[in-house]
């Protein structure tokens, strides 16, 4: 029983640190696109 959980335990802290890994390492900044939209200020339509 000790050695499942101690397997656990190691496996949660090594997901942990690659998900603070990724977050510090990985390319995580979204793409910049330009929007144009028509705005009709009368309210006709």
């Amino acid at each position: 029983m000790g050695r499942i959980f101690k397997a656990i335990v190691i496996l949660v802290l090594l997901a942990a640190l690659g998900v603070v890994g990724y977050a510090y390492l990985g390319d995580m900044s979204p793409e910049r696109q330009e929007q144009r939209l028509e705005v009709d200020l009368n309210g006709a339509g």
